[in-house]
């Protein structure tokens, strides 16, 4: 029980119109209540393996690649199940993970998620509490993410920007200018372009906000999501950031607060 689920269990709490408690108690345990299994049986794939491939560690060798794809079946397994590599171990205990191969059955959360109704009229970044929540025009919360925010407080924008632009899947333009604490970086004299895929700078979705620079995206590090960490930007979860482009449009109000 952390910052993280307490912040969830709030926000759930809040949307259900019950006492905002901060704690599992026997109200929203009665809420929580699934009405089908929490784990389901995934079979792997042969393009799952295919997917698979080594991550380069310098920024040249990164926009050198076909793409920034997973770089183990437990990585790729664990972003499909929302979870970490440490659950998916420990929902499956027997797996030799050196040797699965197409056909073998692992378990991981059943995490299906339908589309959303209608788009979100706006969000609002909470910098204080690392988070991000979406609202429709009644003010009712759609969805709630835990989010990492910039490591120097002047990189913390705040105030009303808006959604400029959105991306499935982006590439990402490495500019050696932004990275000045990285070695390679100084020595490189011009940018590079990163191909998609969920090891991207930016993970698997990108939403321009009208602030140069500045954005949401999805991240390769999901477990270090809700830090004050980033150069600027707000980053989410993968499985997250996907979420939001389906609440998101272009010109929609982002608040955010100190």
């Amino acid at each position: 029980m952390g910052s993280q689920t307490r912040a969830a269990l709030l926000a759930f709490q809040r949307q259900s119109g019950i006492d905002e408690t901060l704690e599992l108690d026997a109200t929203t345990r009665e809420r929580l209540l699934l009405t089908t299994p929490a784990l389901t049986n995934y079979a792997v794939t042969s393009n799952d393996l295919a997917r698979l491939q080594p991550l380069n560690s310098t920024w040249l060798g990164k926009s050198q690649q076909s793409a920034l794809e997973y770089e183990t079946l437990l990585e790729l397994l664990a972003e499909k199940g929302r979870a970490s590599p440490n659950l998916i171990r420990r929902l499956n205990p027997d797996v030799d993970w050196t040797r699965v191969g197409a056909g073998d059955v692992i378990q991981i959360p059943d995490v299906a998620m339908a589309a959303p109704a209608r788009r979100a009229s706006f969000l609002v970044i909470s910098l204080a509490e690392k988070k991000l929540e979406a609202f429709d025009a009644a003010t009712n919360l759609l969805a709630h993410f835990p989010c990492s925010i910039a490591a120097r407080v002047e990189k913390r924008p705040a105030g009303m920007l808006r959604v400029s632009a959105i991306a499935e899947n982006p590439n990402y333009t490495f500019n050696p200018e932004v990275f000045p604490e990285s070695a390679e970086a100084r020595q490189l004299d011009r940018k590079l372009i990163l191909p998609p895929g969920p090891n991207n700078p930016v993970g698997t979705a990108w939403i321009s906000l009208d602030l140069p620079g500045y954005g949401i995206h999805g991240t390769p590090s999901p477990e270090q999501v809700g830090r004050t960490e980033s150069h600027g930007c707000f980053r989410l979860a993968n499985w997250n950031a996907e979420q939001l482009i389906a609440l998101a449009w272009i010109g929609m109000p982002v608040h955010v607060e100190p």
